[in-house]
């Protein structure tokens, strides 16, 4: 780049170097008419002022006349005081004009009151002015002499007027003379000058028509092979970028496309004209607002000498980005583009951001594709590791229980709902029950499980905020179910390829495990008819022989569960209990008990027990400690839950409904502290700042409460601030 900028400097160095002569010509002419202009103007000045003073000359004289033909009059009166001040103005007039026309000096003009430099007569011109000079040198003494004492009645000053009078009548036609002797004089050199500056002129502008017409010949000439040079350099240009496969573009700092761009740019952005638009117009509507903005500020830093390429190169926004639209004709359809952008140098300055587009649709569909299977196999490994790991009854309940869960949820969304009220219930009730079956698979750590009831709650949580509720609104949770209904048919399958696989040895087991995996992965989308008939009772407990493990496995499940929301927390605690596994909990009720357990659990975790620095600093042991008991009182099944955390804070309850806009202060401050358990209790609410996969949507405590209810069961709280907090469930066995 640094030589073809040499080149250049030196083709346009005679056509700059020539312009400029051109230009001084111009200018040159323009200055000494500009000077003639000003000489000229002085002379007429001199020429006013001479005239002037001969004027003045005349008023003089007749002044002294009339005083003279008034002499005796009362000096006083009116006339002669308007006489005596009209001579002595234009005695001091004479007096500065001829000084100022003898030795060039400045003189005011009376109609604009600018001041003008005279120019200093010389020659007979000189001459002329001198003569005026010395016949005012006589007259001006004498007229001074009667101007003294003109006024003053107690004076006779005849004789000096007498004086005056008579010396005016000999120096007037002098005066006059010599005064008409330098005007001609003044004017017959200005019009000398004048003739001179119109011969420069007319001789100045027939060499700079000359010179420019030489200009335009050589220079058109020039020009000519220039355009020949640079027409062969556009056609090799234009058969390189009409052979390149890729989209070749120049962008200036105004995101402008420049006018040469490659061919396949057209077809790989779907637009044809693209020369010179705004690169910015191309893409908005095609990609997001955001991207846009990132793309321009990208942009901005590669044309920032002081940052990087290489750093900024790796903050590209267009990396493999979907571009809408983005082929001919503007229709619906997408691709992935990858744009890369390089910097072009003019010697040390950024001129220029190459950008080189290529579509890149093909190797991210592969990617994606790829990806997906990757995720399902990785979903297929998570599921056999659960089953591998878990008690098969428990996994026999989650299977059971998620499927209940999602017809308990089709059921709701079938039930049409038209008031605000019934519509809100509705969501209230789906809401529960895509919590419950969150928890229960987060406890198993199915986490493909999680990450869709958990996507499928933010858009619960959205609906419970928007206010106003339709039918519609409902719809987008369709996809949800189907994906979980979906994982729940693949993880039965999987446990009855394990379930079929059992008898055999040790080595064909593990083979015939791999075999399963790799069929399922096939069979990723199981029917319905699977799910529908359900593992039987007895096809992974009674085949692997393991009932008498299921209540231990029930507690380990359920310490598991505590940690691992511990770990996530950044807590540390330790379940124990003394009755779980002694107690035989009725059929009946082991859905209730355990979804209750999992919401006290998750509850006890996340909002009482303290993180260790805050128990340590509150004379605690690190860990904290949850108690979960099973009882039968002979009618009824008692469930604890009780932890030694900082137990329930009514204030901050209090607060959180002020804050939240559910109760106003004053209200707020009337509650007691029944009426904030009931308010903590209710779908909705919680004191946890931001929501994560723990909690924070406001959803356990309302499940507990609904499960205690349809079971016709109790609730009881116990809490003491700093202490602990106790549950205690009661559910009638009948």
């Amino acid at each position: 780049m640094a030589t073809t900028s040499n080149v250049d400097n030196k083709r346009y160095r005679g056509l700059i170097i020539s312009i400029a002569l051109f230009l001084s010509l111009i200018g040159a002419l323009l200055a000494f008419t500009f000077y003639t202009s000003s000489l000229l103007e002085r002379n007429t000045v001199l020429i006013d002022q001479t005239n002037q003073v001969a004027n003045s000359a005349q008023a003089v004289i007749k002044d002294l006349f009339d005083l003279d033909s008034s002499y005796g009059e009362d000096t006083s009166s009116p006339h002669i005081q308007r006489v005596l001040s009209r001579l002595e103005e234009n005695t001091a007039l004479i007096s500065e004009s001829i000084v100022a026309i003898e030795q060039g000096g400045t003189v005011t003009k009376e109609l604009d009151g600018q001041t003008y430099k005279l120019p200093k007569v010389s020659g007979s011109a000189q001459e002329s002015v001198q003569a005026a000079n010395e016949q005012w040198q006589l007259l001006e003494p004498r007229i001074q002499s009667y101007l003294k004492d003109a006024d003053n009645v107690t004076v006779d000053s005849s004789d000096e007027l007498f004086q005056a009078v008579e010396q005016a009548k000999t120096s007037s036609l002098l005066m006059n003379e010599s005064l008409e002797d330098l005007t001609n004089e003044v004017f017959l050199d200005a019009e000398r000058q004048a003739n001179t500056i119109r011969l420069i002129q007319v001789l100045g502008v027939a060499a700079i028509f000359a010179y420019f017409l030489i200009f335009v010949f050589f220079f058109v000439r020039r020009l000519r092979e220039t355009d020949a040079e640079a027409l062969a350099a556009r056609r090799e240009t234009q058969e390189i970028m009409q052979t390149v496969n890729t989209g070749l573009f120049l962008l200036d700092k105004d995101l402008n496309i420049g006018q040469q761009h490659s061919r396949a740019l057209n077809d790989i952005i779907g637009e044809d004209r693209l020369a010179g638009e705004n690169f910015t117009n191309v893409l908005r509507g095609r990609i997001s607002d955001k991207d846009l903005v990132t793309t321009q500020q990208f942009i901005d830093q590669l044309y920032n000498p002081r940052v990087k390429e290489k750093l900024v190169d790796s903050l590209n926004p267009l990396n493999k980005v979907m571009l809408h639209g983005a082929t001919r004709g503007g229709d619906s359809s997408s691709r992935f583009l990858d744009f890369k952008f390089s910097r072009v140098y003019e010697d040390k300055d950024i001129a220029r951001i190459l950008v080189n587009v290529n579509d890149v649709s093909d190797a991210v569909y592969l990617e994606q594709r790829l990806e997906k299977e990757r995720s399902q196999n990785d979903m297929q490994i998570e599921m056999l590791t659960t089953i591998l790991n878990v008690n098969p009854k428990i996994i026999n309940e989650f299977i059971d229980n998620t499927q209940k869960h999602i017809e308990k949820m089709n059921n709701i969304l079938k039930n049409p709902g038209s008031s605000q009220y019934e519509l809100e219930a509705k969501l209230k009730a789906i809401y529960r029950e895509m919590h419950s079956l969150k928890g229960e698979a987060s406890a198993l750590k199915l986490h493909s499980f999680t990450k869709i009831a958990s996507d499928a709650e933010d858009k619960l949580h959205a609906l419970q905020n928007q206010g106003q509720l339709s039918g519609n609104d409902f719809l987008q949770l369709a996809v949800h179910l189907d994906d979980l209904l979906n994982l729940s048919n693949t993880i039965a399958t999987l446990g009855e390829r394990i379930n079929r696989s059992a008898p055999m040895s040790a080595k064909p087991a593990t083979t015939q495990t791999s075999a399963g995996l790799d069929e399922s992965i096939v069979k990723s989308r199981v029917s319905k008819a699977v799910v529908t008939e359900g593992v039987p009772s007895n096809s992974l407990v009674d085949n692997m022989n393991i009932d008498s493990e299921a209540d231990d496995d029930r507690l380990s499940f359920y310490q598991a569960f505590a940690k691992d929301i511990a770990a996530r927390q950044g807590k540390q605690v330790q379940l124990k209990s003394d009755t779980l596994t002694q107690m035989a909990i009725p059929a009946q009720l082991e859905k209730p008990i355990k979804e209750i357990s999992i919401q006290l659990l998750r509850n006890a975790v996340v909002h009482g027990i303290e993180k260790p620095s805050v128990r340590y600093a509150t004379g605690k042991n690190a860990v904290g400690t949850i108690d979960l008991e099973v009882q039968d009182n002979g009618s009824s099944i008692i469930l604890t839950v009780q932890d030694d955390g900082q137990g329930i804070d009514y204030e901050s309850i209090r607060a959180k409904l002020s804050t939240s806009g559910r109760f106003s202060t004053e209200a707020a401050n009337q509650l007691s502290q029944n009426d904030l358990l009931e308010q903590l209790f209710s779908s909705g609410f919680s004191t946890k700042e931001h929501a994560d996969e723990d909690g924070g949507r406001g959803v356990g405590l309302d499940i507990i409460k609904a499960q205690v209810e349809e079971y016709n069961g109790t609730l009881n709280v116990n809490s003491e601030l700093g202490q602990m907090t106790r549950f205690v469930i009661t559910l009638p066995k009948a």
